[in-house]
């Protein structure tokens, strides 16, 4: 071989598992010096290594031809010498996979170099073994990414050749190795003070314990004489990979084992960490590595997990794309709160995140405007009423001495700080979010509040304004504690303000899971099914629901259903404007239900058969329709169905309108009379007056004078629902008026009718 004379034999075919058939010939020749997969062949079968190039990626003076020159632009000469030696077969370009600096972008050369390693397989059973008493999240990750990892373990290269970073503590003998004399070619030092023990130059370059320095270049100065005395010892050149410190962090924080010893023991291993996925084989490891090691002991009992950031299209974000989110300017447009939020809500933290703004600003509207809305409500009515902070934290009104929707949210409240409780405990972030999220909106603000405005406003008594104002103050401020890991800023401020304590986050929720009333809990939580239901079909068929309707049906399975509605009854009425409600049986022949196949879910099912099975589904009898409601399969035509296999649909009848959701049936009467028409007449007038009063900046309990002008019939109307009207807008006089036009008045559209009134603020 020209140029470079190898040890030993060098050119044969080896084997390689890394070499396919797919690219090219199936053989490869290999430079040990210069590839990691070539170097494992080298090893395996006893290679010679050559490395005729510098540091610098340039050829050394073997190459007497190509000398100084960098490898890369010395290609096309090579060509020409083998070509003119005739010992070139064919040359063409293609492209090749290469690496690059994530920097420069400069194309990289591998180069094998001489430097120290940690023996980790040495450790694998360990590691591995400790691996399976943590906590991942998710699993996969721990039992795939990272236990792949560990089960593939090799040797840690602890060196850099470097300047900045930690000094490898090891001195080494600077003799020729085959005419050293010293016992030990090097030593490693573990303290300073083993270090002032043995350099013979310490104060010299450290002249007081103040100026000791650690880093290079003051403790390269520092010499150690050998142990018989012959040489003196100068510390390798070398720096510690930086993963080592930061996988050193449990102890080198405490300063152990110099100090803090209990300290650190009692915080060891640590409850639980997070870090992005690239972690697994960073600070993840090099936790798990270095744990294993020196304690014998895991570094993490909890962790999760967390993948990238995406853009709304799932792309990843890129500056060459254009598609960064500067989260700077997110958080000075949102706060950093509402960003923490909508991360930690939208999907668990170990999967990919489509970051979309519009669904930000959702989270803002839905969730923080919903908390903030009801602080201000609340601190509004405390105010007016002159309810202070000291009653309220002294709520004298025993639990079970309140009126039912007052227990009702306590209770409601409880289930849900125990099941957050829960999901924190078990690290299910995304779902305590939500779980806050959804009682804040439906149960607290939706329900809670919006049923007792009106207490608020005029409680019916001073323990049941205590009663009221007490429970809300309760759910308020336990509901900022839950919230307060996630949000800090927006709960601080407002926890501040109504309790005057020094932090929400000084504080922490109580469970007494005493208030919990499950069979109040199904009571309400059936009410507000009907309720929603209800709403829908309302929505659905164009009625308002300010427009009272005279009855509803409610099909019933069983007693408890019965007793329960019958105990909300009143709620339910209220909630849906509607007069009466009467219970049927789930067979009554009020209700007619007709099904057709799930193709999505029963085509695969039935197979050929599909098209006589759907016309055998459209034919489906109402007893075998409603059996697979209750039970949840029915036989038919020699086929058996289940309630997946099946899309159920309820049918209207004439002056009716019914709908199923979640085995629940219920059907509205919507025919109206002139008594009803007048009732949704006088609410739709409420309503504008109101929406008028709001867009005036009224206060809530400012009176007024009211005149109004309509047609004959519209105002007959109107007057006769006069009482119900003044005491809904606040009105102290309410007069009919020939003509209103001109300046000053307004004009609503009462369900198609015109009107003009005018307000003045009394």
């Amino acid at each position: 071989m020209p140029y470079v004379q190898p040890e030993g034999k060098a050119f044969y075919v080896t084997l390689g598992d890394f070499v396919s058939t797919e690219d090219g010939s199936g053989i490869v020749h290999i430079a040990p010096a210069f590839g990691e997969d070539d170097y494992q062949v080298s090893r395996k079968y006893n290679l010679p290594v050559l490395q005729p190039v510098d540091k610098s990626g340039n050829f050394t003076a073997e190459i007497t031809d190509f000398a100084g020159r960098f490898v890369k632009e010395a290609d096309d000469d090579i060509i020409l010498k083998l070509k003119s030696e005739a010992k070139l077969y064919r040359k063409e370009k293609f492209v090749h996979s290469y690496p690059h600096c994530w920097r420069c972008h400069s194309p990289l050369l591998y180069y094998a170099r001489e430097s120290w390693y940690i023996n980790t397989p040495s450790y694998k059973d360990k590691m591995i073994e400790l691996n399976n008493k943590i906590n991942w999240y998710p699993p996969e990750t721990g039992t795939g990414r990272f236990g792949n990892w560990l089960e593939e373990n090799r040797d840690w290269a602890l060196s850099r050749d470097r300047y900045w970073g930690t000094p490898l503590p090891i001195w080494a003998c600077p003799c020729d190795d085959n005419k050293c004399e010293c016992e030990q070619k090097y030593i490693a030092i573990g303290s300073i003070e083993e270090l002032k023990e043995k350099a013979i130059n310490f104060r010299e370059v450290y002249p007081t314990d103040e100026d000791i320095d650690l880093h290079k270049p003051f403790i390269d100065r520092l010499k150690i004489r050998c142990e018989k005395g012959n040489c003196e010892m100068t510390r390798v050149t070398e720096v510690i990979d930086a993963w080592y410190d930061s996988g050193s962090m449990p102890f080198a924080q405490h300063h152990y084992p110099f100090e803090n010893k209990e300290l650190f023991e009692r915080n060891y291993p640590a409850d639980f960490i997070a870090e992005g996925v690239d972690q697994t084989r960073g600070w993840f490891y090099s936790l798990h590595a270095i744990g294993s090691f020196i304690f014998g002991e895991r570094a993490y009992k909890n962790l999760i997990v967390n993948d990238l950031i995406l853009d709304k299209d799932g792309r990843k974000m890129s500056k060459h794309v254009g598609n960064v989110v500067n989260p700077f300017e997110i958080m000075d447009k949102y706060g950093a709160d509402i960003l923490r939020w909508y991360l930690i809500s939208s999907s668990p933290p170990w999967r990919p995140k489509m970051f979309n703004e519009d669904d930000m600003v959702e989270v803002r509207n839905k969730f923080f405007d919903t908390i903030i809305n009801t602080y201000r409500f609340f601190v509004l009515y405390c105010n007016l009423s002159g309810v202070s902070m000291e009653e309220l934290r002294s709520n004298s009104i025993p639990f079970n001495e309140r009126p039912e929707i007052d227990r009702w949210i306590l209770s409601a409240f409880e289930k849900t700080k125990a099941m957050y409780v829960d999901l924190m405990d078990n690290y299910q972030v995304t779902k305590a979010a939500r779980l806050l999220s959804d009682f804040a909106i439906d149960d607290l603000s939706n329900w809670y509040v919006r049923r007792n405005r009106k207490r608020f406003r005029l409680p019916e008594s001073e323990s049941d304004k205590i009663s009221a104002y007490g429970t809300l103050y309760e759910v308020l401020t336990d509901l900022l504690k839950l919230v307060s890991p996630v949000a800090p800023f927006i709960t601080e401020q407002l926890y501040r303000n109504l309790t005057g304590e020094e932090s929400v986050h000084l504080s922490y929720i109580k469970l007494n899971e005493e208030k919990i009333d499950a069979e109040l809990n199904y009571n309400m939580d059936l009410a507000k099914r009907i309720v929603s239901l209800a709403r829908f079909m309302r929505v659905k068929n164009d009625l308002k629901t300010r427009q009272p309707l005279r009855q509803i049906l409610i099909a019933i399975t069983n007693d408890t259903e019965r007793e329960a509605i019958e105990t909300m009854k009143q709620i339910i009425l209220e909630e849906i404007n509607i007069r009466e409600l009467k219970f049927i049986e789930k067979d009554s022949n009020l209700i007619r239900r007709s099904a057709k196949l799930n193709f999505k879910v029963a085509g695969p099912k039935f197979g050929k058969e599909v098209k006589k099975v759907s016309q055998l589904a459209i034919e489906l009898p109402q007893e075998n329709i409603n059996e697979v409601i209750a039970s949840g399969k029915t036989a038919y035509g020699g086929y058996d169905f289940t309630v997946d296999d099946l899309l159920i649909q309820t049918e209207n009848i004439e002056g009716w309108v019914i709908e199923s959701q979640d085995n629940l049936t219920v059907a509205l009467d919507t025919k109206l009379d002139d008594e009803l028409i007048a009732e949704g007449v006088a609410r739709e007038f409420v309503s504008k007056v109101q929406n008028i009063r709001k867009e005036r900046n009224m206060e809530v309990n400012d009176r007024i004078k009211l005149k109004y002008a309509g047609d004959k019939e519209l105002s007959s109307i109107i007057n006769s629902q006069k009482k119900y009207i003044s005491e809904q807008i606040m009105a102290e006089v309410m007069e009919s008026s020939d003509n209103l036009g001109g300046n000053g008045s307004d004009e609503l559209n009462l369900n198609g009718r015109n009107c003009r009134v005018v307000i003045e603020k009394i």
